[in-house]
């Protein structure tokens, strides 16, 4: 490995995607795959012990998350950058994820080109955001387009949103985010009036309406 090579973490549930990614970006110039992750929680350990220069990051990793992960890997070390990868355009929160710390986002419908191309950019300190993704931030901003009601949402309500819908406790959400269980149940409860639902039950099916727990499955 040269050393103006990128160092690079991968983060994915799925062994075929990394591996493929993994063959397909050593052999681009500058770029190094040096670790791979399963899980948001393994993607946080190894960030913190590699200190890679760029994290790939899957949004729907199993585990605590790709959004609780991006915060916290951008607590560890500013000088590690975060590439955000969906598997849809219209992904209903890609504002949390570039305030929890993300500099880059891309749908997994991009080129290897892309991919590549965004890593080199948010290693020098720029952000990358795909033009399919960055058209639908602009239309969903435009006068009188009804916007998902998920964006009141703040980073942390998000978050508990996405753990609640996939059928998480209040004790496993409390034990994977380091919060008590009042505090969970504090945020549930907020995130219910912010919503208009009165319970896990309708969160879900609000949830499904707006592509969010669909998002979730057809990456599991």
């Amino acid at each position: 490995m040269q050393q103006t090579d990128i160092r690079i973490l991968l983060v994915d549930h799925q062994e075929l995607v990394r591996r493929g990614l993994q063959r397909l970006l050593d052999d681009m110039p500058r770029l190094a795959v040096v670790g791979e992750a399963t899980t948001a929680d393994e993607a946080v350990q190894l960030a913190r012990s590699m200190k890679p220069d760029v994290v790939l990051m899957d949004v729907e990793v199993p585990g605590i998350g790709g959004l609780e992960a991006t915060r916290r890997i951008a607590q560890l070390d500013q000088l590690t950058r975060i590439v955000v990868v969906t598997a849809k355009a219209g992904d209903p929160f890609p504002t949390q994820l570039l305030d929890a710390g993300a500099s880059g986002y891309l749908t997994k419908h991009c080129t290897l080109e892309e991919i590549a191309d965004a890593i080199r950019v948010v290693h020098e300190g720029e952000r990358y955001i795909s033009a399919d993704i960055a058209r639908q931030m602009a239309l969903s901003m435009l006068p009188g387009k009804e916007q998902s009601p998920f964006h009141r949402l703040s980073q942390r309500e998000m978050q508990v949103m996405l753990m609640v819908t996939r059928g998480q406790t209040v004790r496993d959400i409390s034990e994977s985010l380091c919060l008590s269980p009042k505090t969970v149940s504090t945020y549930r409860y907020r995130l219910f009036d912010k919503l208009g639902v009165g319970n896990d039950v309708e969160l879900t099916h609000l949830a499904i309406r707006h592509g969010i727990l669909g998002l979730a499955l057809e990456s599991e």
